[in-house]
């Protein structure tokens, strides 16, 4: 298993990769009056990198515990 480092960093470069996606995405969105229906372009990348900063986080955590 890697060592904390390495997944600190890997949690790092998934995290800014969503929040770049998700610029991407809310800058395609017009202000307007009226109701507006957003249609993600990057739905499922967002979700699979969601997802893995999730569980990058939970490992880190557990490990900060195991170090307590």
């Amino acid at each position: 298993m890697s060592n904390r480092v390495e997944i600190l960093e890997e949690y790092r470069q998934a995290n800014s990769q969503l929040a770049t996606l998700k610029e991407k995405e809310s800058a395609s969105v017009q202000s307007t009056d009226e109701t507006v229906r957003i249609e993600p372009r990057y739905g499922e990348e967002m979700n699979y990198l969601s997802n893995k900063c999730a569980q990058l986080d939970m490992i880190l955590e557990a490990m900060a515990a195991s170090e307590d």
